[in-house]
């Protein structure tokens, strides 16, 4: 088999710029709607390709099943599937299973920029339970059992304009950021923590990881480091993760591995090394158990990413 060279091969998200929006692909046009618009479309379409945005996006699946890309994560699609993901954070669904002639509706899409909520916010208290959502989205949130609810929501908000469209947008939100079954498709998150004191801390320790991630990591250093004893740190540490130190270095090194399994043709062994893994089996076995597949497999499924 011709091997196609790198420089050959899309390997980066597409940017979505706002002149791209036509009406002719299903766009609401800009000067009909605010800042909440709101998408429909089947498959197969232009739009759905490896992308991102500067704008949020709530996707909402209504026809057929496929594989889902989701920054670095992939996983199964099918019709109730609902995820939010976060400013250029990119993303795809790929369906699979497509019938003949396609579908005239796959995808109930509303995107949605950050500073005029956030702004807000700080004037509109109403406003501030969404924040914390729009933190989480960052990583890419997949919510359960919200289906019908989630197309009723998405088809008022739809038929709104003005300050109707924007009510119906927030109950929207409102909903999702009470749920309480979802799934952040990124593997590591802070958790929520007690004082500011204590998240410039954690901040500071996870910082300190990401930054040296090929070097050697004992929870024992990083405690003397910041003036802990370990059994503190330890507890610290997973209060404020959700994960025990070694399981986050894991995940950080295993995002860290997917990112140039995605980016690049380098071979596995060396990005191993590279993420701070001195052993390819445990490099293997890692991976396996965060991402459930193995690096080859996953390097192998990334290439569907743009359908």
């Amino acid at each position: 088999m011709t091997r196609i060279p790198h420089a050959l091969r899309q390997t980066k998200p597409e940017l979505e710029h706002d002149y791209s929006r036509s009406p002719e692909l299903g766009y609401e046009s800009s000067s009909d709607v605010g800042v909440i618009r709101c998408l429909a479309h089947g498959f197969p379409t232009p739009l759905a390709r490896w992308h991102y945005h500067d704008e949020y996006e709530l996707h909402l699946i209504t026809a057929t099943s496929g594989k889902a890309f989701v920054g670095d994560w992939i996983g199964q699609f099918q019709p109730g599937h609902l995820v939010l993901t976060g400013p250029r954070l990119p993303h795809n669904w790929v369906t699979m299973d497509l019938p003949e002639g396609g579908v005239a509706e796959r995808d109930l899409v509303i995107q949605f920029p950050h500073d005029p909520i956030a702004n807000s916010s700080q004037l509109i208290p109403e406003l501030r339970p969404i924040l914390p959502l729009l933190e989480r989205a960052k990583h890419g949130i997949e919510f359960f059992d919200v289906y019908p609810q989630s197309v009723q929501y998405w088809r008022k908000v739809k038929a709104n304009q003005g300050l109707a469209r924007f009510g119906a947008f927030c109950e929207f939100l409102a909903m999702l950021a009470e749920a309480k079954d979802y799934r952040l498709l990124s593997n590591a998150q802070l958790q929520s923590i007690d004082n500011d004191d204590q998240l410039d801390q954690i901040n500071a320790i996870v910082s300190r990881i990401t930054e040296n991630i090929s070097s050697p990591l004992s929870a024992a250093d990083l405690a003397l480091e910041f003036d802990m004893n370990e059994s503190r740190f330890s507890r610290f540490f997973r209060r404020a993760t959700g994960n025990t130190f070694t399981d986050f270095v894991n995940q950080i090194r295993v995002n860290r591995a997917c990112q140039l399994l995605m980016d690049s043709d380098r071979p596995i062994t060396s990005i191993a090394y590279e993420v701070g893994f001195n052993n390819i089996a445990n490099f293997n076995r890692r991976f396996l158990d965060i991402k459930g597949m193995t690096p080859r497999d996953y390097r192998r499924q990334v290439a569907n990413r743009f359908g």
